[in-house]
């Protein structure tokens, strides 16, 4: 951009909204280098005027606002000085009235008189509050208070008296309970001292088994006694002895009875039964127990143990057909040991008949067992059981047949 040719005078006038410059040099270092930088020097010029005009009218309305400022600030400095007089001179009037009206040597002061219209007034507060609290009508705020607490303490006494009946009453039908309970037990125990009087065994429990046994053996032509008290090889053990055939002649073999009414463990049980065979010189030794809860842990009944023991349930509640069955199979077993050596002998059909025996057996308890769950159908349980029986004891009557042909020298058919 080339250098400002320099006029020989600059005129600067307004015309309507615009400002007109003729002539006008400016050499302000700084607007020469802007307005060489710019690509439109008039434009920056004319901008640079504008800008330039907006902040010397700024920099004037600051003076302005300072100079207002100053003068306020001293005319408030006026007004504070006349107002500190002004209040000076009240305050000094009004000391004067206060002291006259208020001062503790005026006998007007004014709060005298409050605190005597005060005193007044409380008193008689008091005392209208004190006889409206000591009246009984509706007036007294507290009344119906009191009448509804003393209702809720008379109902709460009420109810405490009606829960102390009740709880009285139920503690008097649960101490006669405990007595019942307490008499109820105490002639289980005496029924229990007594089975177990004399031997540590059921003394009636063993009187039932003998009583049982002994009506087997009649049919049977044996002869059933019972030995319990009674020492035969130094000691008391074995409750009933059986002798086979011994109705008719010399006893074929002995089958030893141990009755007891408390469970026994396993090997205990074989040390009783080796025990009375022994000590009752017996062929075969049946432990015979009160219900399936006292049998030896690991047994099972009707099964035989070493060839020469058996044990079984006996519950005289039940009857005696589980009995019978063990008697049965211990005296099958006796009389095939005592058949001579020439005899022929059909041990399959012995065998087969034994676990038919037992087969029908466990299913007449199972009956029994239905029986005990479901009485309305009992009259054609009762048949079942009956028809059941009656093929138990055709087993045991096939088993007799065939030890019977055994001993006489030949097989008999089965019927």
């Amino acid at each position: 951009m080339e250098a400002a040719t320099p006029l020989p005078f600059a005129q600067v006038r307004v015309v309507g909204d615009a400002l007109r410059v003729d002539g006008l040099v400016v050499d302000d270092e700084c607007a020469v280098r802007q307005a060489a930088e710019a690509d439109d020097p008039a434009r920056f010029v004319s901008d640079a005027i504008a800008i330039g005009a907006r902040v010397l009218d700024r920099e004037q309305a600051g003076a302005n606002a300072e100079f207002v400022r100053a003068e306020f600030e001293r005319a408030a400095s006026e007004l504070n000085v006349q107002f500190v007089e002004r209040a000076r001179a009240v305050a000094e009037g009004m000391s004067t009235v206060i002291t006259r009206h208020f001062g503790d040597e005026s006998s007007e002061a004014v709060q005298h008189k409050v605190r005597q219209v005060v005193h007044e007034v409380s008193l008689e507060m008091q005392r209208q509050l004190r006889a409206e609290l000591l009246s009984e009508g509706e007036q007294n705020p507290l009344a119906q208070f009191h009448l509804r607490q003393v209702a809720l303490q008379q109902q709460a006494a009420k109810a405490q008296s009606e829960q102390m009946a009740a709880l009285h009453e139920k503690l008097e039908a649960t101490r006669l309970e405990i007595e019942r309970l307490r008499a109820e037990r105490q002639r289980l125990e005496a029924v229990e001292a007594e089975r177990e009087r004399g031997t540590a065994k059921g003394r009636t429990f063993e009187e039932e088994v003998a009583e049982a046994i002994d009506a087997i053996a009649l049919a049977q032509g044996d002869v059933a006694e019972a030995v319990g008290d009674r020492l035969e090889a130094g000691r008391k053990v074995g409750d009933v002895v059986v002798a086979i055939d011994a109705a008719n002649g010399p006893a074929r073999g002995r089958i030893v009875f141990e009755a007891k009414n408390t469970q026994l463990s396993r090997p205990r049980m074989h040390h009783e039964l080796d025990d009375a065979l022994a000590e009752r010189n017996a062929d075969f030794a049946v432990l015979v127990v009160a219900s399936d809860e006292k049998l030896p842990a690991r047994t099972h009944q009707l099964r035989e143990y070493h060839g020469d023991k058996m044990v079984v349930v006996y519950d005289p509640e039940q009857g005696p057909l589980a009995l019978q069955v063990a008697y049965s199979l211990a005296r099958a077993r006796v009389r095939l040991r005592k058949a001579d050596a020439g005899d022929v002998v059909d041990l399959e059909a012995i065998r087969a008949g034994a676990e038919r025996a037992i087969q029908s057996l466990a299913e007449v308890q199972k009956i029994k067992q239905q029986l005990t769950h479901s009485r309305s159908a009992a009259d054609k349980a009762e048949e079942l059981v009956d028809a059941m029986a009656a093929t138990v004891r055709a087993n045991l009557a096939e088993i007799e047949q065939l030890v019977a042909a055994a001993a006489a020298g030949g097989p008999a058919e089965p019927a």
